[in-house]
């Protein structure tokens, strides 16, 4: 057992299925008083523009804009940051850029059609967003390895105007973040963030110019923000706190499998770290390597908070119930630490992404893997998919009819419009035959 109070659970017992629920209810309902506050950020950006930006922005970020021309990063700064960087981060953030746009070209919608017999075209046309707004943390807390993941599938797709946000907090810029920003072809930064950085997205103002979807991670108030403009503009998703599963059969090294626990543990105190296993052993031995790893973490506070509060060991009857378990989870990251990850993946229908066999650590996807690493959280998985080039591509429709097609379609179109009373409906169609 570890002196770190986890939840231990098993799959057998009949309170298990109200355990797990307990386990991972997660209330994202926005605090009362933050949404009316975030209302009202919204409603001065609209009606003053680039003045409530600037405001907000000198009274949140304790900075000095006085004009709105320093809103912007001169792009050649972003280049003079990449240019800058130490050549052994420059490799790293090149190979994951160069991954990470490998990975996104397969997944290119394209545009198709076929033509019926009597000559009548129907297909669909798939066409880029003409711009993207991208939000990024900033100040200590930047993240360069999500602006590669929000910034290329976009360009990917042929966005065709890119602009990020990041808060720069007593002007303090992330050069990671800039250089990532320039190697990732963002076509213009703005220095804002919070709430008043996701309505000039929206909205515009006179020097932000609005966009058609919003993507990226925020806190609670940025969230919250792009939760109000959605309907005005797009969003990628509503994300809640990170969460590993883990899925192993005994026979993976377990302090492997506890820093894996850890990875996402030490993102957050609400983020959610659980381990299944069919071999209560081992299950001990993870406990074990908790208690031997943790003190040797920066961030074991938070580890621990977040291991004691939202964490779990389950053991199960076979791993097939594990495959069970999992799907009723939905987890955003899902490792199969097992001998056979193939066979155990095609028992999987909920996941965000599924790492396969005991040597694909989690941390990878976070990085340089390829595939993306924004996805759903909070059970999302049952529904929702990671983001990708798909996110900033949209489909029309294609109908072309032929003189003969539309004799014969106007027929049933005209029988079913007239049986729901619109007659100018049936009568349009009539014309044409």
């Amino acid at each position: 057992m570890t002196d770190l109070n986890i939840t231990r659970l098993n799959a057998t017992d009949a309170e298990f299925s109200a355990q797990l629920q307990n386990l991972l209810a997660w209330d994202e309902s926005s605090d009362f008083e933050i949404h009316k506050r975030v209302l009202e950020i919204i409603a001065q950006v609209r009606s003053k523009g680039d003045a409530a930006v600037i405001d907000y922005t000198n009274q949140f970020d304790h900075s000095t804009i006085q004009h709105a021309d320093e809103l912007q990063i001169p792009n050649a700064v972003l280049k003079q940051a990449w240019e800058a960087l130490p050549t052994e981060q420059a490799q790293a953030l090149q190979t994951a850029a160069d991954r990470v746009f490998a990975y996104a070209e397969h997944q290119k919608l394209q545009s198709w059609q076929f033509i019926e017999a009597d000559g009548t075209l129907l297909g669909q046309k798939v066409t880029p967003l003409d711009k993207a707004g991208l939000y990024v943390p900033g100040g200590k807390a930047a993240y360069p390895s999500s602006v590669l993941m929000n910034a290329i599938p976009a360009k990917v797709a042929g966005v065709g105007e890119l602009i990020m946000v990041v808060p720069t907090p007593k002007g303090e810029t992330n050069q990671l973040v800039l250089a990532a920003a320039y190697l990732a072809g963002v076509d213009r930064v703005f220095r804002i963030g919070g709430a008043q950085a996701v309505a000039a997205l929206a909205y515009g103002t006179e020097t932000i110019p609005a966009v058609d979807k919003i993507v990226g991670p925020g806190n609670i108030y940025v969230a919250t923000a792009k939760k109000l403009v959605f309907g005005k503009v797009g969003i990628d998703m509503i994300a809640g706190p990170s969460e590993i599963l883990i899925i192993c059969d005994g026979k993976t090294n377990p302090d492997w499998i506890a820093m894996d626990l850890f990875s996402q543990a030490e993102h957050d105190e609400n983020a959610q770290a659980i381990l299944i296993s069919d071999d209560a052993d081992f299950l001990a031995q993870v406990a074990k390597s908790i208690d031997k790893l943790l003190p040797t973490m920066e961030r074991q506070e938070i580890i621990r908070a977040s291991l004691s509060g939202r964490g779990a060991l389950i053991q199960v009857a076979d791993l097939a119930q594990a495959a069970e378990v999992a799907n009723k989870i939905a987890p955003e990251h899902l490792e199969l630490s097992v001998e056979n990850p193939d066979a155990l993946c095609a028992q999987i229908r909920n996941a965000g992404a599924i790492f396969m066999g005991r040597y694909t650590a989690e941390a990878l996807g976070d990085y340089c893997a390829g595939p993306n690493h924004v996805l759903p959280t909070s059970s999302t998985a049952r529904y929702s998919s990671p983001l990708g080039v798909y996110d900033f591509q949209k489909r029309s429709s294609l109908i072309n009819c032929s003189a003969q097609g539309a004799s014969a379609l106007g027929k049933t179109a005209s029988i079913l419009a007239r049986g729901e009373s619109l007659t100018a409906h049936a009568r349009s169609a009539e014309y044409r035959i």
